[in-house]
């Protein structure tokens, strides 16, 4: 595959024996700490609101060495699933296909933050967190929108609110929390989402409705 670049700001970028080497810019660095905020603020917010349920038990996907999630809802018995065995996951899996050792109806929270933007089939993995939630369970999502491509390469996608619409067609109580960017409106840095778990819902895409902007 060939690849061509536009630059319109040379100083952009470093070369490094005959490779491009991408800089982070200015906005990138401003925008960092309030991504981390807004999940951060977003954990803690839905971990209050679920303070309540006894002996429930949650999934993390893919939290790396992060303790926020495990922290905030220490009420819970957490597991977690990455496809990278780096840093000790209970499950070795892809959440875009389906993990045979959880069993359908698992979990009463499911936490995927920071995640659906590498996964090669955004949909299959929707499908396989809602699989694996309770019915009436708990899903929480965050992905950036105005950001940088990053790692874990590969980094595939970007979603709108009507993206994350789309994908959480399915559940029921949605809430989209954004992070919107300064001075530029219409094109978010960040979104957070909530939504419960619906089983037996099956929405057609002519039934989709969308917020106007």
């Amino acid at each position: 595959m060939k690849i061509s670049h536009t630059m319109f700001d040379q100083t952009s970028q470093l070369i490094e024996g005959g490779l491009t080497v991408a800089q982070v810019s200015d906005f990138d660095q401003k925008s960092m700490p309030l991504a981390r905020k807004h999940i951060d603020q977003f954990i803690e917010s839905v971990a209050t609101r679920l303070s309540n349920i006894k002996n429930g038990v949650l999934l993390e996907i893919g939290p790396q060495d992060r303790s926020v999630v495990r922290n905030a809802f220490s009420n819970f018995s957490i597991e977690t699933l990455d496809i990278d065995k780096t840093y000790n996951p209970d499950y070795v899996g892809d959440i875009t296909r389906k993990n045979s050792l959880i069993l359908d109806s698992t979990y009463d929270v499911v936490v995927c933050l920071e995640v659906l933007e590498h996964t090669l089939d955004p949909f299959a993995a929707i499908r396989e967190l809602r699989r694996i939630l309770k019915p009436k369970g708990y899903l929480l999502l965050s992905a950036p929108l105005n950001w940088r491509i990053h790692g874990p390469i590969p980094d595939c996608w970007r979603f709108t609110e009507h993206g994350f619409k789309v994908l959480l067609r399915d559940f029921d109580d949605i809430e989209i929390d954004i992070l919107e960017t300064p001075n530029r409106d219409l094109f978010p840095i960040h979104y957070n989402a909530l939504a419960r778990c619906n089983k037996s819902k099956k929405i057609r895409d002519e039934e989709l409705v969308f917020r106007f902007i």
